[in-house]
């Protein structure tokens, strides 16, 4: 009876052991699979597109540029990591919305701000973010004028202590791993968008370049600069005073952001400036047909998608 106790309860360790071993090579299995489809689910959320249907994944060093639907106006948020900068701040009654959608992004500060000129489209709404967000460094071109507009915002840099720096042609600064150029600015009190300030900004392999309402003018003068883009946002609303051939031959970017209004009474963009785009097939974005555009990318792949946001007052 001993003997057999004894050679059952061998039996049923041993089958207890193989029971164990099939359960874990199982399991392994089990994972790898899930692995896998976590894998293929990443590669397709990860997938380009220009229509805004699909996510685009992102990791918190890549650099994020939105072009935002603010009207007939300019407004471009840049962020890289922690940094958040703002070109432009669209016009008076945009203020408030860009405002609530900067907070609905977790922004607390802007490190950087750019008002490229003292035009209300450009700088209507800059008041409000100066007062709603602590600000760093705030960049203008050393022209004034005489509106409520531009005194609201020399109000509001005041009111905080700030101090405006003028930017000259040639400078450089640093927004987390993005390197900036500024590449134009004036002092035209006549024609303020020659004032325009205009920057260059590189990441990684990829360049872009934010223009203002910088006419053929200042485009000229820019011609015998490193003014190599793979993104340039169009001059003026896409306005035919801006993007000369010669410009756009230097530039050679893939891909033009204008930003405008549907049926503004300025008829932007020009069909002329359509015209130039389309026929180097540069691909263009629109934000009166797109809504805010935003780009991702980790200096080399750009990515771009269309998105809807509440900022257009």
């Amino acid at each position: 009876m001993k003997r057999r106790n004894k050679s059952s309860k061998r039996i049923n360790i041993i089958i207890s052991i193989i029971i164990l071993i099939i359960t874990g090579i199982a399991g392994i299995t089990l994972k790898q699979g899930t692995n896998e489809t976590s894998k293929q689910k990443q590669n397709k959320q990860s997938e380009n597109t220009a229509t805004g249907n699909t996510v685009i994944t992102e990791t918190t060093t890549d650099l994020k540029i939105y072009f935002l639907d603010v009207g007939q106006a300019d407004s471009i948020l840049i962020q890289n990591g922690e940094k958040n900068m703002l070109i432009d701040a669209g016009n008076n009654k945009d203020g408030q919305k860009l405002v609530n959608y900067f907070k609905s992004l977790g922004i607390n500060k802007f490190d950087i701000i750019v008002g490229t000129h003292p035009h209300e489209d450009h700088i209507g709404g800059l008041d409000d973010i100066i007062n709603h967000f602590e600000i760093g460094s705030i960049y203008m071109p050393k022209v004034s004028t005489t509106t409520v507009t531009f005194e609201d915002v020399l109000d509001a840099i005041s009111n905080k202590n700030l101090k405006v720096k003028t930017p000259m042609i040639g400078d450089n600064f640093k927004l987390g791993e993005c390197d900036f150029t500024i590449l134009s600015t004036g002092t035209n009190v006549d024609n303020l968008n020659e004032a325009s300030i205009v920057l260059k900004m590189k990441f990684g392999e990829r360049a872009f370049i934010f223009t203002g309402d910088a006419t053929e003018k200042n485009e000229k003068e820019m011609l015998e600069m490193d003014i190599q883009a793979d993104v340039l946002k169009v001059g003026h609303h896409g306005s035919k005073t801006s993007t000369s051939e010669e410009f756009l031959e230097k530039v050679n970017p893939t891909y033009a952001i204008i930003s405008s209004e549907k049926g503004n009474n300025y008829e932007h963009p020009h069909k002329e400036t359509l015209a130039k785009l389309k026929n180097k097939s540069i691909t263009i974005y629109r934000t009166d047909e797109n809504g805010t555009i935003l780009i991702i990318t980790d200096g080399e792949e750009i990515k771009i998608q269309s998105i809807k946001t509440d900022t257009n007052g």
